[in-house]
């Protein structure tokens, strides 16, 4: 063997050596990154989170979500709006990022352009205004699911903005939302990101006296109903959904208000 092979095999190893190295940092960052989202976050409140139909839940600092990877999009985003968290701050949007925590790999944001449809956010921006890591974090893609335009900039948009009147009024809320995820929907992207058919959107509110809850069932298209037209029972929702919502709540309380259809302790004006 020539001197010069056997620099040859010795560059060649020690490049595999390098390669191999920094792809094992690679992953072992990947692993802690994906072990921090499994992580409960100091202000969730986990009594309130849903079950996971999927085995993977994710806690980032402003949200909590359940991800599915069948769907490539959130099962359902919950998190607390508390009324100091309501601010006008206009903090400057920052692209889409594909959500690391995710262990089976969110879906990519491109799947998104020239679908015809938005990056409809679950946790809305609005509702993270209060800084600027929390606002961003409603950015990662396993926060959005494709919204017609016209729904998210209309009945959806009037819907998140009586959630942050309703979180003013009554001292916070605990919001649950996502699209019902069932097989045979449209699908967009390389990915075959699920374009959900219905949206809903649940709360709850123990700070403004007795307990009360309140769930909204919406078709995936813009509407002039009053929002009102769209309350539904929480027990609905599971049916469509197979989640259990509110599983840590005494089973008195929570067959009560699941049941109900009521919407007379929430104020419309």
């Amino acid at each position: 063997m020539t001197k010069r092979t056997t620099y040859s095999i010795v560059a060649i190893l020690l490049l595999c050596g390098v390669y191999y190295f920094e792809f094992y940092l690679e992953q072992k960052e990947q692993q802690v990154i994906v072990d921090s989202g499994k992580t409960v976050k100091n202000n969730t409140n986990e009594f309130f989170l849903p079950t996971s139909t999927t085995g993977q839940i994710i806690h980032h600092n402003g949200y909590s979500l359940s991800y599915s990877e069948p769907h490539e999009q959130a099962e359902w985003v919950a998190y607390e709006l508390k009324k100091e968290h309501l601010s006008n701050t206009n903090f400057k949007r920052p692209y889409f990022e594909i959500d690391p925590a995710v262990k089976t790999g969110a879906a990519d944001w491109r799947n998104y352009k020239k679908s015809g449809f938005d990056r409809g956010h679950l946790c809305p921006a609005g509702d993270k205004a209060y800084s600027q890591e929390a606002y961003n974090e409603t950015f990662l893609t396993s926060n959005i699911s494709p919204q017609n335009h016209e729904f998210n900039s209309g009945i959806w948009n009037t819907l998140e903005q009586k959630v942050r009147y309703w979180a003013g009024k009554y001292n916070g809320v605990f919001v649950i939302t996502g699209g019902v995820l069932e097989e045979n929907l449209r699908t967009i992207g390389d990915e075959r990101v699920s374009v959900p058919n219905q949206f809903y959107k649940i709360l709850i509110d123990t700070n403004s006296g007795k307990t009360k809850m309140i769930a909204f069932l919406m078709p995936h298209e813009n509407s002039n109903l009053p929002l009102y037209k769209f309350v539904v029972s929480v027990d609905s929702i599971e049916s469509l959904t197979g989640i259990d919502f509110f599983p840590e709540l005494d089973d008195a309380l929570e067959n009560e208000l699941e049941s109900s259809t009521s919407y007379k302790n929430w104020s419309f004006n």
